[in-house]
């Protein structure tokens, strides 16, 4: 009996989907369950499995075509024989093996996952990971590292949805697994049984999870390094100071520091482009928009990073409507899928705990992340026409990370110490 495939709905919205590849070619036979395509949306990777085991007769449609949802894209002829019946004959066999052979069967299971685990080296090269995929590898919490580690069956090495299911099935067998250090000079991690000392036990929540999959990721794939200056901000602070009150009666929003460190971080950007770059395998990244990413504390203690868009193109008021905006959207936990998406370089700012200075993680994939530490009253030696004297001045520790394979000491170096520039060159005429 023929039967049609049609391109599946897959959510509300969608109104149409990109083959990727069909997993299936013309004339090869398949079982019920048995994925034929592989679907792409807008917002999502889908693969598509068969309705019925059969044979696929032919595919009218071919990779990277676009296709209306509900449209016929392959005829197929199914068969008589269901997978469900296959299942019942391989259980009866099962069934009906001796308890000397089970064992000696259960024997051979554990040899081969113990093999696995000690001879276990990453062969999937293909780093690229679908939103399908890292979907459903936070929802199970495993990290990017780990998704490196599974068995690709995907056209060009590509991760498919089923070889994640297939190896949480199988008990996730190379969570904690190092790979084998072929060179005998190289250092090799120690496996430690340390104790760890008892005490209330807390779990992590999912959030926190993720945070910290995204931490060691980001450790493990950039080599950090990090750059520090201090900048005198006593013009600033004396500003703001003296116009905080007017600016929030003209604008009705409150004047903090924040929008005046993401208009500085900004401007140093356009002056040094090679900053607000990624890394996309051997190639890099130069974003054309300014997106500022504001590392911030959420009430359960988490921390997240709401996007300050085109941060170049605004200007004082606009900045700090965005900036108290997004502030009061993540104390109260309202924060949208938007509002954290598409940032390019991430400002954190310790000072607010009380910190001196901090060496940051770089938030991936961007390349490098700035920390501003707590603006301090110290005395200071200045310069004056009268010859040095002490002053007291209003200091503040500026750190930035950056990864080392794209952002070398001077590019750093420069970029960090032109943000201490415009801030200390603040012009203190400046109208509100």
């Amino acid at each position: 009996m023929e039967l049609e495939l049609k391109m599946p709905k897959m959510g509300e919205s969608i109104t149409e989907g990109t083959i990727i590849n069909w997993m299936v070619n013309e004339g090869d036979q398949f079982e019920e369950g048995d994925v034929l395509l592989e679907v792409a949306t807008d917002k999502v990777d889908n693969e598509v499995p068969a309705p019925t085991s059969g044979v696929l007769i032919k595919t009218l449609f071919q990779a990277k075509d676009v296709v209306p949802v509900g449209e016929v894209i392959a005829i197929l002829e199914a068969s008589e024989i269901s997978k469900s019946s296959e299942k019942e004959d391989v259980i009866l066999s099962d069934s009906e093996e001796s308890p000397k052979k089970k064992a000696n069967k259960k024997v051979k299971q554990v040899q081969t996952v113990t093999k696995s685990l000690t001879n276990f080296s990453v062969n999937n090269t293909n780093t690229f990971f679908s939103p399908l995929i890292v979907s459903i590898a936070k929802e199970h919490h495993i990290s990017f590292e780990e998704l490196a580690r599974i068995p690709a069956t995907g056209k060009d090495g590509r991760l498919r949805k089923s070889d994640v299911f297939n190896y949480i099935k199988e008990g996730r067998p190379y969570q904690f697994t190092q790979p084998v250090v072929h060179d005998p000079t190289a250092y090799k991690i120690p496996q430690l049984d340390l104790d760890k000392g008892t005490g209330k036990i807390i779990a992590m929540d999912r959030m926190r999870q993720m945070i910290a999959d995204h931490m060691v990721y980001s450790k493990h794939t950039s080599p950090h390094v990090t750059a520090y200056v201090e900048a005198d901000l006593t013009e600033l602070v004396h500003w703001r100071t003296t116009n905080k009150e007017a600016f929030q009666e003209k604008y009705n929003e409150k004047l903090t520091f924040t929008p005046l460190f993401v208009e500085a971080v900004a401007k140093a950007i356009k002056d040094f482009p090679m900053i607000n770059v990624s890394v996309d395998g051997p190639n890099i990244i130069v974003k054309q928009a300014i997106n500022i990413g504001m590392a911030t504390a959420l009430p359960s203690g988490n921390l997240i990073v709401p996007v300050v868009k085109e941060a170049d193109t605004k200007n004082l008021e606009q900045l700090s409507t965005e900036v108290n905006a997004l502030a009061s959207k993540a104390r109260e936990n309202q924060l949208s899928g938007d509002d954290i998406k598409g940032s390019t370089f991430t400002i954190s700012n310790v000072g607010t705990f009380g910190s001196l200075m901090g060496t940051p993680i770089i938030n991936q994939p961007e390349a490098a992340i700035l920390a501003l530490g707590i603006i301090k009253k110290r005395p200071e030696v200045i310069e004056t026409e009268k010859g040095d004297e002490i002053a007291i001045r209003s200091m503040m520790y500026l750190s930035l990370s950056f990864d080392h394979r794209i952002v070398d000491g001077y590019l750093g170096g420069s970029f960090l110490r032109r943000v201490a520039d415009y801030l200390e060159q603040f012009d203190i005429d400046r109208k509100i």
